[in-house]
């Protein structure tokens, strides 16, 4: 299995910035071929000292492997995700891989 972790922190002055992100995952990218396990999800708090707080969104994708992860990376979809959505409402990413 191959995990891809994103964490998006959204535009302060766009405030439906989270529930956009959220919408255009499920939109462009969910449909992707090759996913076996998608979701995507508002930051929840805690009390906790070590859980991060600062950001607002948060994608969890899993595939079969590196090669579907990569098909999905160069997807039209996935372009069209970063394209329409992300570069408009983030102001950072911060992306986690792991097999």
């Amino acid at each position: 299995m191959f995990s891809h972790i994103v964490i998006f922190w959204t535009e302060p002055g766009q405030p439906p910035a989270a529930d956009e992100l959220i919408a255009g995952a499920e939109r462009y990218l969910k449909p992707i071929p090759g996913i076996r396990h998608f979701h995507v999800g508002l930051m929840v708090p805690s009390h906790r000292d070590v859980v991060d707080r600062s950001y607002q969104v948060a994608l969890n994708v899993a595939f079969d492997d590196k090669a579907a992860h990569d098909a999905y990376q160069a997807h039209p979809l996935h372009l069209e995700f970063v394209d329409r959505v992300l570069k408009r409402v983030c102001r950072q990413v911060r992306v986690y891989d792991f097999a």
